[in-house]
């Protein structure tokens, strides 16, 4: 059996912003603690990605001390709120299908936002509490899913990354595909087939490749568009009209999770 490790922990506060690395995470159902429990919102309430608007890529996003702390990379305007911070009127904002109730964080942020992005936006909380059903083709008991695109989690392999990157020009990161957990060990694509597996003394459930978008084509340095690594994925990962690169997974147990924790497969 190879030696499987949790070498990056990653969570991305604000939908489609710019990610945290972390050392160690709360494993929560809906996903790691304050992973995309928030998100911006057009003037019809329906989510914004970097799928539309890539300038998205140049916020960088910290947690510290309770406070969560917007910078914007280019111009180095910045803001800052409480992550207790939200209004307690409840409204109905679209993200995919579904439609989910959340809440203005602050007005005055949402007005920096729309600043910064030229155009009409909110920033709005979604509650743990509030309800979003993962698929439940492909849910387990029920679970439930924050405002990520699916699933509560992705895992994807280094092996898998590198792979990838023998076929390209030109190296990516792993941040092109924003996943929660990446790992060390194994081989190539080998999280395609994982079902059941524990990291450190969280259990967890692989239930359905990641199928992957037009958002893994933005620079996160530079916001910039480009063909690949789509271009490239399609020649080898593509099944049917879909592109996949990761594995969204379930938690079936609750926890804390290590970088540097073992991964057992069961």
């Amino acid at each position: 059996m190879p030696d499987l490790r949790l070498s990056e922990i990653w969570i991305y506060p604000i939908k489609s912003l710019g990610g945290i690395r972390l050392d160690k995470a709360i494993v929560l159902p809906k996903g790691l603690e304050h992973d995309r429990r928030w998100m911006l919102v057009d003037e019809h309430n329906r989510f914004i990605t970097q799928r539309e608007h890539p300038e998205l890529a140049f916020f960088q996003v910290e947690i510290s001390n309770g406070q969560l702390t917007i910078l914007h990379r280019a111009n180095q305007e910045s803001v800052q709120f409480s992550i207790n911070t939200h209004s307690t009127d409840v409204e109905t904002v679209t993200i995919w299908d579904d439609q989910v109730q959340a809440s203005e964080v602050d007005p005055t942020i949402s007005q920096w936002f729309s600043d910064q992005l030229k155009m009409k936006c909110r920033l709005m909380f979604f509650p743990e509490p509030h309800s979003r059903p993962v698929d439940p083709a492909y849910a387990i008991k029920k679970d439930q899913v924050s405002l990520a695109d699916g699933y509560p989690f992705l895992i994807i392999g280094h092996s898998s990354l590198d792979d990838l990157n023998n076929k390209l020009t030109k190296p990516i990161t792993m941040q092109r595909f924003r996943p929660n957990f990446v790992f060390t060990g194994g081989q190539p694509y080998e999280e395609d087939h994982w079902t059941n597996f524990s990291i450190g003394d969280v259990n967890f459930a692989g239930v359905k490749n990641c199928s992957r978008c037009v958002l893994t084509t933005v620079d996160p340095e530079t916001g910039e568009k480009g063909t690949e690594p789509l271009k490239t994925l399609s020649s080898y990962r593509k099944r049917g009209n879909k592109i996949y690169f990761g594995q969204n997974v379930l938690a079936i147990t609750e926890g804390i999770v290590h970088a540097g924790d073992t991964i057992r497969l069961s």
